[in-house]
């Protein structure tokens, strides 16, 4: 089964209304099926979150595989030091994932983005 993240702009109050929807599921005693979603505040803010060369370093890492982070950034073409930096802002969101052996990999097979006014 494909793991898919859902990226969505909205108002932080969106997260907290998710939170309280799946506590009173959890108190009435039902199943709580696992929310893949990632929200950011605004436009701007996931514009510069997702820049395209941190879009390539997903893109890369989902279809090459894990990597260190080394290898990736000779891959690409780029400074260890900003891959180092994106790969850093990356993995504090979610987006990617540090595993014990030191290499990094996607954590998503998919991202599906949800924007609304």
């Amino acid at each position: 089964m494909a793991r898919t993240l859902e990226l969505r702009v909205g108002a932080a109050g969106d997260a907290l209304d998710r939170f309280e929807a799946a506590w009173n599921r959890v108190a009435e005693g039902r199943k709580l099926a696992p929310l893949r979603v990632l929200t950011l505040q605004d436009l701007p803010l996931l514009l510069r979150t997702l820049t395209p060369a941190r879009w390539a370093l997903l893109e890369h890492l989902r279809g090459a595989g894990p990597s260190s982070i080394y290898e990736l950034a000779k891959r690409l073409g780029r400074d260890y030091k900003n891959v180092h930096t994106d790969v850093s802002r990356l993995a504090d969101l979610g987006l990617i994932e540090r595993r014990p052996d030191g290499l990094i990999s996607a954590a998503w097979d998919a991202v599906r983005a949800e924007l609304r006014f």
